[in-house]
């Protein structure tokens, strides 16, 4: 049927679009406190957070003019208080963008800004944008995870989900249960091995650039700097980490020592198509390969970044074996380990989470993604032998996410 009307002939005049590669210019962070009164950021402001990381990513890139910013894209899990308010929008004119920069929210629990990253990259990718910023935020300290929420009793009456799904330190034990050969032993050997990486990382200067210096204030101790992280135990070992308590179970297998912790911090990074990135000079990190997001049981979460990996690799034409680097969250030791059990990759494996993770530096829920993105685009920099790397989580109430990045320096010596 011939088109008619006001509408005649706009679908004949459309053309399709051609997809556009989008890039990673740079990723920075706060550093990431200890939630709770006596953690650094016990009187800041979660969105004075992102504030800070908005303003470090335009201080760095005088280059980019900020009326070039496209979208403000920022994740939080509990999205009141002073992470509510449409974070991104808000943050983004308090960080002095242009009124005529817009923003917005988004929530995927602990991967809020892995999200934020994927849905704006795919708008690049379309061409609704050319620049965006977009990133996360979690202060802990003032929204405890779970702050406020209603669950629909349904969800447990009608046995839609364990009971245990709602509590995340529970999950991790149920994925002991579904992998009887990831002890304590081993998930406490690779607790302290991530210390023990992460701390020789900061030594040689590899952690600590990206980090954006936070001012700091308290009632009783004035002001302050925050210019590293807090969480850190150096000097963990697996003896003492033996010595914990495991308070999701009985004689369970979880403990504070081989789980991330509860935390504060934001994180941000500037994305870009890549010819606009190469027209106003901004440095490519990393290209956007693929990504993808999938449902898995929710008492089970830990074990998402599994089918999200090979759903991802599946779709972008890769195997395991083409991956030179990885970056996993450390939600729980157990589940990296489950990650690294199926593809058969060794728990020392140096291409593994090689400055730490966050079972040292902190895990501030909706932030992490990009401090995983950060830490992969600085080691890319770090190995033009090395071509492609992941980033991936885990995702509360049964999800795992993995983006695919290609190193754009790339010698062609190696994967």
């Amino acid at each position: 049927m011939a088109a008619s009307g006001d509408h005649a002939g706009v679908f004949a005049a459309s053309t399709p679009r051609a997809v556009r590669n989008v890039v990673f210019v740079e990723g920075v962070r706060t550093p990431f406190g200890k939630a709770g009164p006596k953690g650094i950021y016990a009187e800041t402001r979660a969105d004075d957070l992102v504030v800070k990381v908005i303003r470090e990513l335009l201080r760095r890139h005088p280059e980019l003019p900020p009326e070039r910013v496209d979208e403000v894209a920022v994740a939080a899990t509990t999205q009141t208080g002073d992470q509510g308010l449409t974070i991104g929008r808000v943050a983004g004119l308090l960080a002095g963008l242009p009124k005529s920069v817009p923003g917005y929210a988004i929530d995927r629990m602990c991967a809020g800004a892995m999200t934020a990253v994927t849905t704006t990259a795919a708008g690049i990718a379309f061409g609704a944008y050319d620049v965006v910023i977009a990133g996360g935020v979690e202060h802990m300290g003032h929204h405890p995870m779970g702050e406020g929420v209603d669950p629909n009793p349904r969800i447990v009456a009608d046995k839609l989900v364990d009971p245990s799904a709602l509590v995340m330190g529970q999950t991790a034990e149920n994925v002991h249960d579904r992998y009887p050969a990831i002890t304590r032993q081993r998930c406490d050997e690779y607790a302290a091995r991530s210390q023990e990486r992460y701390a020789d990382a900061v030594k040689a200067g590899r952690i600590g650039p990206e980090l954006v210096p936070v001012a700091t204030r308290s009632a009783e101790l004035g002001w302050g700097l925050a210019t590293e992280d807090e969480p850190p135990r150096p000097g963990t070992t697996v003896e003492t980490l033996g010595a914990l308590k495991t308070p999701f179970r009985p004689h369970g297998r979880v403990t504070a020592g081989n789980a991330a912790g509860l935390n504060d911090g934001a994180t941000g990074c500037i994305l870009a198509d890549e010819d606009t990135a190469r027209e106003l000079g901004l440095p490519a990190a990393m290209r956007l390969v693929g990504y993808s997001f999938v449902g898995v049981e929710p008492e089970v979460m830990g074990v998402g970044p599994v089918p999200a990996t090979e759903k991802a690799l599946a779709r972008a034409g890769l195997t395991i074996e083409d991956i030179g680097l990885f970056e996993i969250n450390e939600a729980f030791a157990v589940q990296v380990l489950a990650f690294l059990d199926h593809f058969g990759i060794d728990a020392q494996d140096p291409r593994v989470n090689q400055w730490g993770g966050a079972i040292a530096c902190g895990h501030p829920l909706a932030s992490s993604g990009v401090r995983l993105m950060t830490q992969l685009a600085r080691q890319f920099a770090e190995k033009p032998e090395v071509r492609y790397g992941i980033t991936t989580m885990c995702i509360g109430i049964g999800m795992g996410g993995t983006v695919i990045w290609e190193n754009p320096d790339w010698n062609g010596s190696g994967k």
